[in-house]
Parts: C-alpha cells; structure tokens; sequence
C-alpha cells in the first residue's frame, strides 16, 4: 500500500519537522548548522521558499515553511537528500541519517500560526536540559530576529508574517509577537 500524498497548499504555512534516525544527534556543530542554512538558500534560489519560523536542535528541526511554486514535498526531499548526502561524507556515515520521511501539517488560521510558532520558538528552553537561558540566545532560532529586530542573514527567512496574525486588538509588532511567545502558557 502506497503512502498517504502529503497535503500542500500554496500561501500557507506548515509547520515541518524531522528527526534523527533513532533520535540520534545529526546537527554536531556550527558547521552542520550553517550547512542547513546553506541548503536552504539554495533551494530558495530555485525554488523561492519562506520561513517564518526554525529552529534546529542537535537531533531535530522545525520549520515553519510556505511554498508557492514547488510542493513542500518536492522542497523538504530535496533538502533531507543534501543534508543526508552532506552529513554521510562529513561522519563516513552509512544509512539513514533521518528517523522517517520529514512530518508535515498545514496551519491554516493565525490562532494556530501563532501557537505553532510559540512552541518552536520554545523548543530550547523547553528540553529536559535547556539548551539555553533565553530564547534569543540559542543561536539555530528564528526568535532572535523577533527580539533583537536585528535583520535575518537570508532572504528566505520572513519575521513579518507572523506580527499579522497577532489578534486584532493587539499592536501587530515584533515586541508583541514576542510578549506573546513569553507569556505562560
């Protein structure tokens, strides 16, 4: 029996995530890190993508990702298929680098946008060992560009989308996003 076809809509966000082949580590250093943004501006070049939200721990990520022109599967294969490839070389790693085929859902409201988004954002406070005090802090998040409102290094990534979806009585600003994502659940 085949798979179930993905769902992909085009304009709308869905929120992607893919781990480890037996939740093993497979981010090991900035250089791994900087390798998945490397692939990413790539694929953005042929495939123009945007990311409003990411986040990579050692064994996982997450990404918030709108296509217009490719399907997600096309785009996500195409990444896994370079990074594993990349990280097969760089570890003479042989096998599956990626526990399954890479998850996938489609958030269709703001309310659902914006919960998505927090708890991606909250990923590296929220580990059994914080992977760091601060959300701003942990480096392979999107969230630091909300806090600091310092400019994302790519172009595929997009901190506007999101201050949108904050509810209509609220000022739509990054420092309201970002109350927002601190606030207690």
């Amino acid at each position: 029996m085949g798979r179930k076809r993905r769902v992909w809509i085009p304009h709308v966000y869905h929120h992607i995530y893919s781990r480890g082949n037996n939740r093993q580590n497979i981010f090991h250093d900035e250089i791994d890190m900087t390798e998945v943004f490397r692939l990413l501006d790539m694929i953005h070049i042929e495939y123009p993508i945007s990311i409003s939200v990411f986040c990579i721990l050692t064994n996982h990520y997450h990404f918030l990702l709108k296509s217009e022109s490719a399907s997600i599967s096309k785009v996500m294969c195409i990444f896994n298929k370079r990074y594993t490839d990349y990280y097969n070389r760089k570890y003479h790693h042989i096998g599956h680098v990626f526990q399954q085929r890479f998850n996938s859902s489609p958030v269709l409201t703001p309310q659902n946008l914006l919960k998505v988004s927090r708890y991606i954002h909250r990923n590296p406070i929220s580990t059994y060992m914080p992977m760091a005090m601060k959300m701003e802090d942990y480096p392979y998040c999107s969230y630091q560009y909300y806090k600091t409102s310092t400019p994302p290094p790519y172009s595929f990534i997009n901190i506007h989308d999101l201050p949108s979806s904050l509810y209509p009585q609220i000022n739509k600003t990054a420092s309201q996003y970002c109350q927002y994502v601190e606030s207690e659940i």
